[in-house]
C-alpha cells in the first residue's frame, strides 16, 4: 500500500519561510511526477507546484519566484521552499504522487495524496 506523509507545516508570520517534505513509501518502483496542491476554505483545491521525475517544474503564478519545488528521487520525496509567505498562502496543502507504480502493480500508475499539512501565514 503506498503512503504519503507530509511535513513542515505551521504558522508563521508575513514574510516567513517554511519548508514542506513529503515522502512515499510502499515498494514503490517508479513516479511519475510530484507535486503540491492546496485549499483554503470555500475555495477549490488548487496547483501550487509540479515536478516531474527528470526535474521539470510548474508553478501557480502567484507562487512563481517565492516557492521552489524540488525532489529526492532515490527517496521518493518532495519539497516545497516557501519564501516571502503571504497570508493568502494560507491553506491545508496535499502531497500528490502520479503514475506510481509498484512491485505489486509494474504496469498500471496510479495516483495518490497525503493527508495534508495546515500552513497557516499571520499578518
Amino acid at each position: 500500500q503506498v503512503q504519503l506523509v507530509e511535513s513542515g507545516g505551521g504558522l508563521v508570520q508575513a514574510g516567513g519561510s517554511l519548508r514542506l517534505s513529503c515522502a512515499a513509501s510502499g515498494l514503490i518502483t517508479t513516479i511519475n511526477a510530484m507535486g503540491w496542491y492546496r485549499q483554503a476554505p470555500g475555495n477549490q483545491r488548487e496547483l501550487v507546484a509540479s515536478i516531474t521525475s527528470g526535474g521539470s517544474t510548474n508553478y501557480a503564478d502567484s507562487v512563481k519566484g517565492r516557492f521552489t519545488i524540488s525532489r529526492d528521487n532515490a527517496k521518493n520525496t518532495v519539497y516545497l521552499q516557501m519564501n516571502n509567505l503571504k497570508p493568502e498562502d494560507t491553506a491545508v496543502y496535499h502531497c500528490n504522487a502520479n503514475g506510481v507504480k509498484t512491485h505489486y502493480t509494474p504496469f498500471r500508475g496510479r495516483d495518490y495524496w497525503g493527508q495534508g499539512t495546515q500552513v497557516t501565514v499571520s499578518s
